[in-house]
C-alpha cells in the first residue's frame, strides 16, 4: 500500500533530506578522488613523461576499480531496501557476500593488472611510457584489495545513513595519502625518494587505513554491530550472492561504459602526443572532482528511494527525483561558470612552474576545459539518473542505455570529431560530451517511466 498522499514531503523537505544525506557522500567522493588527484599533481612535478605515465596507468588501475564496483554498489539498494522494510538478515548476507565478491574480482584483476606494460604498447603507446606505467602498476595495484573492501563497507554504512563516518575515514586517508606522497615520490624526511612507486606505496597505504576505520566503527557502533556482518564472514548464503552478482554485474558494466569512455579518450590523447596527453589528464583529474558532487548526490538517491520502495511510500519518488536534479543541476551551471572563468589557475596546480612545456599544456587545458564547461548540467543529470534507477534496482536497462549512449555514439563520435575531422582533443571531448547528453536524456525518461507505474 502506498503511503497516503497527505505525507507526501514537500519540495524543500526532500531537499533538506538530500543534501542531509549527501553533504556527506559528497565530502567522501571528493576525499577519495583527493588521493588521486594528490598522485597527480605530484607525478606531474617530477616531468611531463612521468605524469603521462601516471595518467595511463592510473586510469587503468581506475577502470579495474570501478569495473569491480558494481557489486560493491549494488549493496546501497539490497540494504536501504532492506532497512526500510525492518529485514536485518537480509541486509547482513548482502554484505556479507559483497565482500565474498570483491576479493575473487580483486585475485583474478591483479593477473590482468600485472601485464600493464604488455596492455599499453598493445595500444600503441610510447614504449619508455609504458615502461615506466608497468613499474608504478606493479606496486599500485595492491591497494585494489582494501579499496574495494571499503566500497562495499562504505556501501553499506551509507546505506543506513551513517555517511559522516564515511567521510571522516576517507578524509583521514587523503592526509596518509598526501604524507606518503610527499616522504616517498621526493625523498623527504630521510625517506627514500622512489618517485613513481612512491606515489604507488602512498595508494596502498591510504587505502587500507580508510578500510581499516570502517571495519572499526562497524564493529564498535551498536546501531551497525547488532547487523552482525563480522559474524561467520566465512558462511556462504547463495540466494544472497546471487542477488548481489545479477544487480552488481549490469551496475559495473554501467559504471565501466562511462569510466571506459574517458580511460579510451586517454588513450586516443596519447596517439596525439605526450603533452597532449599531459593536458588531457589535467583536465579530466579537475572534472573528475567536480563530478564528486553529483556522484554523491547520485549515492543519496539511490539510498533515499531504496528506503521509501522498502516503506512502500511510491508517493515520495518523483519528489526525490526533482530534488536531486534541482541540486544538481545547480552546482553544474556555478562548476561551467568556473571552469570557463578560471581555467589556468587550476590546470597550473597540477604543474612544476620550472616545466619547460607549462605553457603548451596550460593552453591546450584551457582548450579541453571550455569543452568540459558545456557539458556539466548533463553529466550530472546521467549521475542522478542512474543512482535514482539503482534504488528501483532497474540496472539491466541502465546499462543498455549508458552503453549505447557512451560507446555507439559518443566513443565513435569522439573519434570521427578527432581524427576524420581533424578537431584532435576538442573533437574528442565534444564526442564524449554528446555521449552523455544522450545517456541523460534517456535515463531521465526511463525513471519516469517506472515511477508511473507506482501511481
Amino acid at each position: 500500500m502506498n503511503v497516503p498522499m497527505a505525507q507526501r514531503l514537500s519540495l524543500r523537505a526532500h531537499v533538506a533530506a538530500t543534501l542531509k544525506l549527501g553533504l556527506p557522500l559528497v565530502g567522501a567522493q571528493i576525499a577519495q578522488l583527493a588521493i588521486q588527484t594528490t598522485d597527480t599533481v605530484m607525478i606531474g612535478w617530477l616531468g611531463t613523461r612521468e605524469l603521462a605515465a601516471g595518467v595511463l596507468a592510473g586510469q587503468l588501475l581506475f577502470v579495474s576499480l570501478m569495473l569491480g564496483s558494481g557489486f560493491a554498489f549494488a549493496i546501497l539498494p539490497m540494504v536501504a531496501q532492506a532497512n526500510g522494510a525492518g529485514n536485518l538478515l537480509a541486509a547482513r548476507r548482502s554484505v556479507r557476500m559483497g565482500l565474498w565478491i570483491a576479493a575473487g574480482y580483486t585475485a583474478l584483476m591483479m593477473l590482468v593488472l600485472w601485464q600493464c606494460e604488455s596492455i599499453l604498447l598493445a595500444l600503441g603507446q610510447d614504449a619508455d611510457i609504458a615502461a615506466m606505467a608497468g613499474e608504478y602498476m606493479r606496486v599500485m595495484q595492491w591497494s585494489l584489495f582494501p579499496a574495494l573492501f571499503t566500497f562495499v563497507i562504505r556501501s553499506f554504512l551509507a546505506a543506513l545513513e551513517h555517511a559522516r563516518i564515511v567521510l571522516v575515514a576517507t578524509i583521514l586517508a587523503a592526509i596518509l595519502n598526501g604524507l606518503v606522497n610527499y616522504a616517498l615520490i621526493f625523498g623527504h624526511w630521510g625517506a627514500p625518494a622512489l618517485g613513481l612507486q612512491g606515489a604507488g606505496i602512498a595508494s596502498v597505504t591510504s587505502a587500507s587505513l580508510g578500510f581499516l576505520i570502517l571495519c572499526a566503527y562497524a564493529l564498535i557502533v551498536p546501531a551497525i554491530r547488532r547487523f552482525e556482518v563480522h559474524v561467520r564472514l566465512w558462511r556462504g548464503d547463495m540466494k544472497a550472492l546471487i542477488e548481489v552478482l545479477q544487480l552488481g554485474w549490469p551496475i559495473s558494466l554501467t559504471v565501466i561504459a562511462e569510466v571506459g569512455l574517458f580511460a579510451s579518450s586517454s588513450v586516443m590523447m596519447g596517439w596525439i602526443g605526450p603533452v597532449q596527453l599531459a593536458a588531457h589528464g589535467i583536465s579530466l583529474q579537475i572534472i573528475s572532482i567536480i563530478f564528486m558532487i553529483p556522484l554523491g548526490l547520485s549515492t543519496a538517491a539511490t539510498i533515499r528511494v531504496g528506503n521509501a520502495l522498502g516503506r512502500r511510500d511510491h508517493a515520495n519518488l518523483g519528489g526525490i527525483a526533482i530534488a536531486t536534479y534541482g541540486i544538481a543541476g545547480a552546482i553544474g551551471l556555478a562548476s561551467a561558470v568556473m571552469l570557463t572563468m578560471t581555467p589556468k589557475p587550476l590546470i597550473r596546480l597540477f604543474l612544476d612552474p620550472a616545466n619547460p612545456q607549462g605553457a603548451q599544456v596550460v593552453a591546450i587545458g584551457t582548450t579541453l576545459l571550455a569543452v568540459a564547461a558545456t557539458f556539466q548540467i548533463v553529466d550530472g543529470m546521467q549521475a542522478v539518473a542512474v543512482g535514482l534507477l539503482r534504488g528501483l534496482k532497474d540496472m539491466r536497462v541502465s546499462m543498455a542505455v549508458a552503453v549505447f549512449s557512451y560507446w555507439v555514439v559518443g566513443m565513435p563520435l569522439a573519434y570521427l570529431l578527432a581524427f576524420r575531422a581533424g578537431f584532435g582533443g576538442v573533437g574528442l571531448w565534444l564526442g564524449l560530451a554528446a555521449g552523455l547528453l544522450l545517456a541523460a536524456i534517456a535515463l531521465t525518461a526511463r525513471y519516469v517511466w517506472k515511477i508511473a507505474r507506482f501511481r
